[in-house]
């Protein structure tokens, strides 16, 4: 019997602005398909997180390296999401056991709204559903309030 040691594999990111859709980086925009659909794009400090109606784009810039990843929604085994006062937290766990946490600080209503939002569309997509037409229309037209 072999003995595997399990080490706990964590990737943190802490957004704290909503961006538009014309406000992105041209290189992030290569990333998205010609066949998706922005939903919402993040920003903190120095990195980029964007959600598609199929995946999840992460640009972790790290000093001189940058580093991408894409998390297709199929790939999410379990999420959930967690409010505090002024900030919150998506947990992603990856059928790989891949641990993701987004954490979304300096936030309003609005911006709790819209991550609710967002978290409905994705858990539709894991749990085998489509997502709404209108709640897609109200992420990209920023219609939160």
């Amino acid at each position: 019997m072999a003995f595997v040691d399990y080490k706990e594999v964590t990737k943190n990111f802490n957004f704290s602005k909503a961006l538009k859709k014309e406000d992105l980086p041209g290189y992030i925009k290569h990333y998205v398909q010609e066949d998706e659909n922005i939903l919402v794009a993040y920003k903190t400090s120095r990195d980029h997180g964007v959600f598609t109606d199929k995946k999840i784009v992460l640009f972790d810039n790290i000093t001189n390296v940058k580093q991408i990843h894409t998390i297709p929604y199929q790939s999410i085994s379990i999420m959930d999401i967690v409010f505090d006062s002024e900030s919150a937290e998506l947990n992603l766990c990856l059928n790989c056991s891949y641990l993701v946490k987004l954490k979304f600080i300096d936030m309003g209503m609005d911006d709790k709204v819209r991550l609710r939002l967002l978290y409905t569309c994705i858990n539709r997509i894991v749990n085998g559903q489509k997502m709404l037409k209108e709640d897609i229309r109200r992420l990209q037209s920023n219609d939160v309030t």
